[in-house]
């Protein structure tokens, strides 16, 4: 028989990392740094994998911030986005 071992779309998930102000450093080209703060990956005896990210408050006066999400599939295929996290109104 043949098991299945991606029953849900989390299983197809090795790795990810969040950096939660990605666009603070810059490299020699000018192209954004990548700076992992926070990550959750599987082991070969632990195969559990976190999905709530630590919790990040934003800086007096500060409105919005880049954030950058990295997600290694269990195939080794790597990718990234960013998005811009706005503060809520009340907050």
């Amino acid at each position: 028989s043949i098991d299945v071992l991606t029953k849900k779309w989390q299983d197809w998930i090795d790795y990810w990392s969040v950096d939660f102000d990605y666009k603070r450093r810059k490299d020699d080209a000018g192209d954004f740094i990548f700076e992992n703060e926070w990550q959750s990956f599987r082991t070969r005896k632990d195969r559990s994998l976190e999905f709530d990210t630590s919790f990040v408050k934003f800086a007096e006066g500060e409105k919005s911030r880049m954030v950058a999400v990295k997600v290694v599939d269990i195939f080794g295929n790597d990718t990234m986005t960013s998005f811009t996290l706005r503060r809520p109104a009340d907050g």
